[in-house]
């Protein structure tokens, strides 16, 4: 059997935490635990201390990603797990998800249903992302944005580099896995409602939002999202050129402009292409030690 080592990222996650611990420890009673502190203010350092839990602290908040990146360097483990500490997350389903793993998967997602999500916005959101992210890859994405997942540890660890230090790590492990020919399955969670009040701002996290759709895109194949774009744009400039032609009989400057603009945005999306694939051709293993 492998190792497991289970990663929680918390920052003032003490009311649910104690809680999460237990059932941990009933149900995978041999893992690895590591609560990462990431810059708590309240009894979360004291949680883990009477638990007799590893923890690994941030002298201030640095993010949910880079409690993730903390976690995943600190665990000896051979499989890691991933999962909130706000107790949305059911430990019991863990078995489930490492099942799934030992039929040959190297990452298997916790895909939420649609009774887990806090908002119909936020459903809404969530599935734009899972079709465009599915169709950027060419396979079904089920949940893109899921925090419970379990996966290999000399896998997870190539893309550490990659990792921001925000909320989207999900969505950048998720397309780096498939953009390295990993494989990815998923499996049907219902998720909590999460204990305290939420770290989500709606403003600020609306536009990460739209940032992750950029994201999915670039991470994965640039020009494959830049295209469309480009043909879009060649088409209204040589339209439009054509209408102006037949009844102006002249070539105008908006005819000019759009046609330069879809050139542009194709030699951005080919130079974005280049980027990513050096970025993934750099030896393995040498991202992260």
């Amino acid at each position: 059997m492998p190792k497991l080592s289970i990663v929680l990222p918390a920052k003032n996650e003490a009311a649910s935490l104690e809680t999460v611990l237990r059932d941990l420890k009933r149900v995978v009673p041999d893992a690895e635990i590591i609560v990462v502190n990431d810059g708590s203010t309240d009894s979360t350092a004291t949680v883990c201390a009477q638990s007799g839990i590893k923890m690994v602290s941030h002298p201030y908040s640095m993010g949910n990603g880079a409690a993730i990146k903390s976690g995943a360097r600190a665990a000896t483990g051979d499989v890691l797990i991933f999962m909130d500490a706000d107790g949305q997350h059911d430990p019991t389903d863990i078995p489930k998800l490492l099942a799934k793993l030992d039929e040959g998967y190297d990452m298997v997602v916790g895909a939420r249903d649609g009774s887990s999500q806090s908002s119909r916005g936020r459903w809404i959101a969530n599935t734009l992302y899972n079709r465009m992210s599915s169709w950027m890859v060419g396979h079904p994405i089920l949940d893109l944005t899921s925090g419970f997942r379990v996966a290999r540890a000399e896998k997870f660890r190539e893309f550490l580099h990659l990792l921001p230090n925000g909320f989207s790590y999900p969505t950048t492990s998720t397309m780096a896995f498939f953009r390295a020919g990993y494989s990815i399955a998923y499996v049907a969670i219902t998720a909590k409602k999460r204990a305290g009040d939420s770290h989500i701002r709606p403003l600020q996290d609306g536009i990460r939002f739209l940032l992750i759709i950029f994201k999915v895109g670039t991470l994965y194949s640039p020009l494959k999202m830049f295209l469309p774009f480009s043909v879009l744009y060649f088409v209204m400039g040589l339209s439009y050129y054509a209408y102006t032609y037949a009844t102006e009989h002249r070539f105008t400057n908006m005819s000019a402009l759009l046609l330069s603009a879809s050139v542009i945005i194709f030699l951005i999306g080919l130079i974005s292409e280049q980027i990513t694939n050096l970025l993934y051709s750099l030896p393995r293993g040498r991202h992260e030690s």
